[in-house]
Formats: C-alpha cells, sequence, structure tokens
C-alpha cells in the first residue's frame, strides 16, 4: 500500500508588501472602499509581484517566512488577512488557493 496522496501540501497568494503600518491601513481603506487587490498591488506594493497583481504563485510549506505562512493558512480562499509583519515589512495577504 502507498501513502495517502495529501492536498495540503501547496498554497497559493497574493500580497501587497510596504513598509509602514501606516500605509498598509490607508490601502485597506481603498479596499474596503471598493479597489479591486490587484490594483492596489501595482499601485501601492515594494514586491517585484507588484506587476503580476501581487500573485505570488503557488508555493510550498516552509517557503514563506513563518509570520507570512501562518496567515496564508489561517485564510479561506478568497479571504484577505489582517495586516502582517514580518522581516520584510508590512503585508495584506489574499489567498487565491
Amino acid at each position: 500500500m502507498g501513502k495517502p496522496k495529501s492536498s495540503g501540501g501547496k498554497m497559493r497568494a497574493k500580497h501587497i508588501l510596504v513598509p509602514k503600518h501606516g500605509q498598509l491601513l490607508k490601502i485597506m481603506e481603498k479596499l474596503n472602499a471598493g479597489q479591486k487587490f490587484e490594483d492596489l498591488a501595482r499601485e501601492f506594493s515594494e514586491c517585484p509581484s507588484k506587476n503580476k497583481g501581487g500573485d505570488l504563485g503557488f508555493f510550498e510549506r516552509g517557503k514563506m517566512v513563518p509570520e507570512f505562512e501562518r496567515a496564508v493558512l489561517s485564510l479561506k480562499i478568497g479571504d484577505i488577512s489582517e495586516p502582517v509583519k514580518t522581516q520584510f515589512g508590512w503585508h495584506l495577504i489574499k489567498r487565491t488557493g
């Protein structure tokens, strides 16, 4: 008998990365006012993924810093996180897979 297949290996997310918490709060206001996450990522994020609307693609557990990964795992697909602080700055994270 082989090992059961695990569906929990990979996840997918988009994010917006900025250096200051205050910037992220302003972005959250725009998001709550109806602006699209992807458009805000293109405009404000300091991560190269901004050119893809913040899309980081699929990644496996252990490939992102722990704070980021925990936030992604806590979200349902389509949900957006509260601000998350990592060594890189402040993130808003949208789980997409």
